[in-house]
């Protein structure tokens, strides 16, 4: 049995390199969102042509990152969600949610001072983790029963 997985949300730091060197030997296919905030932030405007307006720019771009979100999430089999430090996460929450629309099994990864704000998102999930190599041994459990030495 493979899994494919979707590294979700944060992008500042080197949590999905951390999960994908963990998983080496596993039988896992990874992908994830665009991880260049300025390419994220301008592929709209660089594929469609300029805007005046910094909302329509951002439109534009949010609706081209959608098309491989929606075709990622819709793919996997399970979803990871990393809300990080900075910055408000709301791309994370959504992405979240849309997973557990689709009935994907969900595995967050937070920070304890996140739980009360995530409550309802960690209600939908299947597991809340701490450290990316938590997400390792949830997935390394769920392809061959071993637990964590």
């Amino acid at each position: 049995m493979g899994l494919n997985v979707y590294l979700s949300g944060e992008i500042h730091t080197d949590w999905r390199e951390r999960i994908i060197e963990g998983a080496q030997g596993l039988d896992v296919t990874f992908s994830a969102p665009v991880t260049d905030h300025a390419a994220s932030d301008d592929c709209g405007v660089a594929i469609l042509g300029s805007e005046d307006s910094k909302f329509w720019h951002d439109h534009k771009g949010a609706r081209m990152n959608a098309i491989r979100t929606r075709k990622a999430i819709a793919d996997a089999d399970v979803v990871v969600v990393r809300f990080g430090e900075q910055y408000k996460q709301w791309n994370a929450a959504f992405d979240a949610g849309y997973a557990a629309a689709l009935g994907k099994s969900l595995i967050i990864l937070q920070r304890p001072e996140h739980d009360h704000a995530l409550k309802e998102v960690d209600a939908a999930a299947l597991a809340v983790t701490r450290e990316p190599e938590q997400v390792v041994a949830a997935l390394r459990y769920v392809l061959t029963g071993a637990l964590p030495e």
